[in-house]
């Protein structure tokens, strides 16, 4: 990942207060949904199901499409097909290009 036009050696670094907060913030939606299941009886079926649901998925939710949108990169692509470097794609482009313009004779 790219910060400041550095580049760290991964996503998390030095965010270590922010990335225990979101881990809490997750498990205590896993550990409450399991809960609700707790108060789960044939004359109480909907309330705990419901709340069981909505953490449950509320969970995987936050996690997935909240704290996992850390890593995206508006402003530039810096990987392209296959995860190769922008620089190595265009040096493939280049070759192809020339290669089915001309033969190399050497």
């Amino acid at each position: 990942m790219i910060s400041n036009g550095k580049v760290k050696a991964y996503s998390g670094q030095g965010n270590f207060v922010g990335n225990f907060a979101g881990f809490l913030i997750v498990f205590l939606m896993l550990v409450g949904s399991i809960v609700a299941l707790n108060f789960w009886d044939l004359d109480q079926v909907w309330i705990p199901g419901l709340f069981f649901i909505g953490l449950y998925g509320g969970a995987f939710f936050v996690a997935k499409e909240v704290i996992g949108r850390s890593d995206s990169l508006e402003q530039q692509d810096l990987h392209g097909e296959h995860g190769e470097p922008l620089d190595a794609m265009a040096s493939r482009a280049t070759s192809s290009r020339e290669s089915a313009a001309e033969p190399h004779v050497r």
